[in-house]
């Protein structure tokens, strides 16, 4: 195989020199700024938001002894009772092991039941208890004025846009998740 030369490889565009804090460090920019910000690559900006709100959620929920992945889960959950692990890590995009774990724990705690399958005994299904149904709704109390805070400046018809986008990313890009 032969090697590029150092002008296919190197770039055309000149680099800008690294912004200097004074004292010679580099200056890292908050969000909101430079590629942190609308100069930045679509996905780095959702990522950036996704861990914003996941960090604001994990503070949000600690009190009630619930990690972002467990509301994930008993969200689900709800929404769909009966479903087994695998469905739910599917759903959460988390890992089966993961999965695993929090229902082990949310079972644990008496915020989930486990039954067997109607037709597929070796499959478990899992639903809410009422326990797990109480602790669900203080969770969402919370998390709704998460969303509210994160809708500031929204109207309705620009929060559903939004929706619609997010929504379509998903869908466009899940034949490249196989």
């Amino acid at each position: 195989m032969t090697r590029k030369t150092a002008d296919i490889t190197r770039s055309k565009t000149p680099r800008k020199a690294p912004a200097s804090a004074g004292d010679g460090a580099v200056r890292v920019p908050a969000p909101g700024e430079g590629k942190r910000g609308e100069q930045g690559y679509l996905g780095y900006l959702l990522r950036q938001a996704h861990a914003a709100v996941r960090l604001t959620m994990e503070r949000t929920l600690a009190d009630l002894g619930v990690t972002s992945p467990q509301f994930a889960v008993l969200t689900m959950l709800n929404a769909y009772p009966g479903l087994s692990g695998a469905d739910v890590a599917r759903l959460t995009f988390l890992t089966p092991q993961t999965v695993g774990v929090i229902i082990r724990n949310l079972e644990r705690d008496g915020a989930i039941l486990m039954t067997p399958h109607p037709v597929h005994g070796r499959i478990q299904q899992w639903t809410l208890t009422p326990r797990g149904a109480t602790l669900l709704k203080a969770c969402r109390e919370r998390v709704i004025a998460l969303e509210k805070r994160l809708a500031t400046g929204l109207d309705a018809k620009a929060e559903a846009s939004i929706r619609r986008w997010l929504a379509h990313v998903a869908t466009e890009l899940q034949d490249d998740q196989a």
